[in-house]
């Protein structure tokens, strides 16, 4: 007999708000959010969800939705759901949980996306010194295919995956990230040493109850009052998994996560389409909403038998992940390199975070003597199927990383050429993305047209 269809746990309408939503989503992570569906080993169920923003991102020629977007409403979690073994008997702290992702792909009739780079006023990125002002390109997908119109001449086969996948914190977990982050948020930030030169957001978002969504806990109530002032912001990857946007957790990716609750707890949000390593824009994959199908084995014991702690307590662990078979294929790439040496000159010592932001800029660089805008390249390496790697660290005093491009995914060939052909006719690259400017204290949004040579 054929297997049933993937049992829909939580589904989605993305023409209503997180908050409007049948099932409960959560936007922090805390021991005490109630589990919003029940899951046994070995069942195949669909995971639906909003993009990382629920929908306060628009398919238009207008980055202001991205220069004006409140950080403290990331990410929209689907879950969580509690898992249980055929017995009945629920996943237990110090469990592994095994989580496999069997499909996944953007819903039904909303097969878009976007990319942006944030404006320095709200955080900036990666790249903030360079690129200061908020941008934003729109992603249309064919299949297994993206495009777009903010960036022509390029179309790639999207690596779809969850930006977040992870189980909930025990509280003493919840206390410890709490305690770090803080003291980290209280450091003195002249006094920092390693990848300075890279720094501009805060140093950790430390909880706070604005625009905090806690899935079925009622908003005003005293529960929810406490648990907003302590649950943990889904920015970073921690323990428990979480943000960690790694690329190549797509179809047949199985993530070994630790149980820290009875039940485990698992969520999932933040699909993304594609992505480079690195997600360099800060808003930097191709973002959109989705779905998730996934099935779940509980390893009895797992955290101690396979998991290695590193810092003071057993909590101090991290996940396994174990890469799926299916990904795009490219035989050629252009590869830059980067080393610690920042753009003033100045040496770092083994710093990989200068060296690939090095790495970044010289493809950039690169990229825009064949048409592109230096916006528009730096979208796409955040987005397209780039390679990153750190390539050496041990030759004191530079670290050397490295970023490969994939040839294929441009109408052109980008690759240098030898002796004195030339590189042929100028092509022309419009429009360029959609960038936010300012006229005095008024924000001011605009599509920069005309001819990119």
């Amino acid at each position: 007999m054929a297997p049933s269809t993937p049992r829909v746990v939580v589904g989605i309408d993305v023409k209503k708000r997180p908050w409007e939503q049948l099932v409960p989503l959560h936007n922090r992570w805390h021991p005490d959010i109630p589990p919003v569906a029940d899951v046994k080993e070995g069942e195949l169920v669909r995971v639906e969800m909003v993009d990382w923003t629920g929908g306060r991102v628009g398919d238009n020629n207008s980055a202001e939705d991205i220069k004006s977007l409140d950080l403290t409403i990331t990410h929209y979690l689907s879950g969580p759901l509690r898992v249980l073994d055929t017995d009945g008997k629920l996943a237990q702290p110090g469990d592994l949980l095994a989580v496999e992702i069997c499909n996944l792909g953007p819903l039904p009739g909303d097969e878009w996306g976007y990319t942006g780079t944030f404006d320095r006023e709200n955080g900036g990125g990666f790249l903030t010194d360079h690129f200061p002002c908020a941008t934003k390109a729109i992603w249309y997908f064919e299949g297994i295919y993206a495009y777009s119109p903010n960036i022509p001449g390029v179309r790639f086969p999207g690596l779809t995956h969850p930006g977040i996948i992870g189980t909930a914190p025990s509280h003493d977990l919840l206390n410890i990230w709490n305690e770090r982050e803080r003291k980290l948020a209280e450091t003195d930030t002249g006094s920092l040493k390693l990848c300075e030169v890279v720094h501009q957001r805060p140093l950790a978002s430390l909880p706070t109850p604005k625009n905090c969504l806690l899935g079925k806990i009622k908003e005003g109530s005293p529960e929810w009052q406490k648990m907003a002032n302590e649950a943990a912001r889904t920015i970073p990857g921690r323990e428990n998994g979480g943000n960690c946007d790694i690329k190549n957790l797509s179809r047949g990716s199985k993530v070994y996560l630790p149980v820290f609750v009875e039940g485990a707890n698992l969520s999932t949000g933040d699909m993304h389409f594609s992505q480079g390593d690195g997600e360099v824009s800060f808003c930097g994959a191709i973002e959109m909403s989705g779905f998730l199908e996934l099935k779940c084995e509980i390893i009895r014991g797992g955290m101690k038998e396979y998991l290695t702690p590193m810092g003071p307590t057993p909590l101090h662990v991290n996940p396994i992940f174990e890469i799926g078979p299916v990904e795009p294929r490219f035989s050629e790439w252009l590869v830059f390199e980067g080393i610690s040496v920042d753009e003033a000159g100045q040496q770092h010592y083994l710093d990989a975070t200068v060296a690939y932001k090095r790495a970044v800029l010289n493809a950039i660089d690169y990229l825009s003597s064949f048409g592109y805008s230096k916006e528009q390249a730096y979208i796409l390496l955040s987005c397209c199927p780039c390679e990153g790697r750190i390539s050496g660290i041990v030759d004191s005093p530079n670290a050397v990383a490295t970023l490969a491009i994939p040839t294929a995914i441009f109408d052109q060939d980008i690759r240098p050429k030898t002796g004195k052909v030339p590189k042929g006719p100028k092509i022309q690259r419009s429009p360029d993305v959609i960038k936010c400017t300012y006229d005095g204290k008024l924000p001011v949004t605009k599509n920069l047209g005309g001819t990119q040579t």
